[in-house]
Formats: structure tokens, C-alpha cells, sequence
């Protein structure tokens, strides 16, 4: 199994600041790096090779680790695209840089979890979410009256790349917006969505429909692959918990 780590992401202001770099990937955590919490998950996991979209703070970061480097772009939906095409012809994870809390055990359960489909994305259930993170920053999404909490790391087969890349920069710049989201569904999921009544299952059925491959969100993720670092708030409280 081969990894794509997505570490081109820039802050500014108080966040870049407070970590001491514009880097979000290379913010301090504990006695590492959120980077390096990524990737010594992947390391865990058994995976055996790693591609890092990232610049050259990350380059000089990553000297001396058995990893790949593909220069980052300026603009994140150019490093969606760079990132599908890390490992041509391929298995791979594709896993954001900023997650605190991933784990060996939790990547090779969404690895094992994902055989079968052709493209998977991890959800974790809200209770075991909230258990593990008290008093976090609301990281849910509620659809069909049911709530999860999505992750930031996706499975994807070979035969999903090509029909991926026809939505992944419009699926990108839409990620942190549920209306997006649905706009990007045509009316009648869009109406659902906005009736509260847009289900999992419907947003599956419409991926294999629109992808042409088995799309899987799989329920019940470890947590940790779904906490992600977006502003200065959620990475303060990841802190709290990083000793």
C-alpha cells in the first residue's frame, strides 16, 4: 500500500505566529511535528512508500526520511490534482498532513475496511468522537438524521483516479461547506440536502453513479483520521491533549 500526504497548506496572521511557521504541516506538536504524526501513522500501518505534496520548508523538514517530495502549488486544488497522480496504476491512501491524533492501528483499519471499494472516505460515529475529544471544536455533519464526523482520509483504487479528478477541485473548494456540497448534487439530491433528508446511502449511490466505481463511507473510523487542524482554535485544543 503506498500514502499521498497533502503539506502545501499556508497560514498567516496569529496562526503562523503561534506555531512559529507558515507551514501548517510542520506546526509543533508535542515533541514532533503534525507532519510527522502523519507519518510515522503511515509507518506504522506497514505502508511502503510515501509521496509529501509540500514546498521547500517540507523538503527541508523531510531530509533524511524515506520519502517522497512533489513540489506544492500555490493553490490547494492544483495539490488535489498532483496528489491523485502521486503513485500511477496504484493503491494508495491520501491523507491531509494535518491530522493530530492518526494512528497506526486506525489507518490499518480503514485499509483493511476499504478492500472491496474502489474509493472509501472515513467517517467516524459523533458518540466515540466526542468521547475521544471533550469540548473540541464541532468537527460534524448531520445528514438524514444521522450524525458523523467526516475524516480526512480517502482509499483509492487506480480505476477511481480519472473519474476523481473530473470532481476533485470542485469537491475541494467546496469540502468545508455543506451547501457546496450539495450544489454540486443536481436538484434533487440538492433538495434532499435542504429538506434534511439527504441520506449516507444516497450520497454513495450518487458517487457510484457519477464515478462509475464502489464508493464507500465507512462508519465507525477511528476519530483520529477525522480531527483536522483548520484554525488556530482546533490546533490550541489538540494541544491540550498532545502530552
Amino acid at each position: 500500500m503506498r500514502a499521498v500526504i497533502t503539506a502545501g497548506g499556508l497560514v498567516e496572521g496569529t496562526f503562523a505566529a503561534t506555531i512559529g511557521t507558515r507551514v501548517k504541516a510542520l506546526a509543533p506538536f508535542g515533541s514532533t511535528t503534525l507532519l510527522d504524526v502523519v507519518l510515522d501513522a503511515c509507518a506504522g500501518a506497514g505502508i511502503d512508500g510515501v509521496v509529501v505534496i509540500g514546498g521547500v520548508e517540507a523538503r527541508a523538514h523531510l531530509a533524511g526520511r524515506d520519502v517522497r517530495i512533489v513540489d506544492a502549488a500555490l493553490d490547494g486544488a492544483t495539490n488535489v490534482l498532483r496528489a491523485l497522480d502521486a503513485w500511477p496504476n496504484e493503491r494508495f491512501v491520501y491523507l491531509s498532513s494535518d491530522l493530530p491524533f492518526a494512528n497506526a492501528g486506525g489507518l490499518r483499519d480503514l485499509l483493511a475496511r476499504s478492500d472491496g471499494f474502489a474509493l472509501t472516505m472515513a467517517l467516524a460515529d459523533v458518540d466515540v468522537y466526542a468521547a475521544r475529544f471533550p469540548g473540541a471544536p464541532d468537527h460534524s455533519v448531520a445528514l438524514g438524521g444521522e450524525r458523523v464526523a467526516n475524516g480526512n482520509a480517502f482509499v483509492l483504487d487506480p480505476s477511481a483516479v480519472e473519474p476523481a479528478r473530473s470532481l476533485a477541485t470542485k469537491l475541494f473548494e467546496a469540502r468545508k461547506s455543506l451547501v457546496r456540497l450539495a450544489l454540486l448534487l443536481g436538484p434533487a439530491l440538492c433538495w434532499r440536502f435542504a429538506t434534511k433528508q439527504l441520506t449516507i446511502a444516497q450520497l454513495e449511490a450518487y458517487g457510484r453513479r457519477r464515478l462509475g466505481v464502489a464508493v464507500g463511507a465507512l462508519r465507525g473510523c477511528d476519530p483520529g483520521l477525522c480531527y483536522d487542524v483548520d484554525t488556530l482554535e482546533d490546533y490550541r485544543y489538540a494541544c491540550t491533549l498532545s502530552g
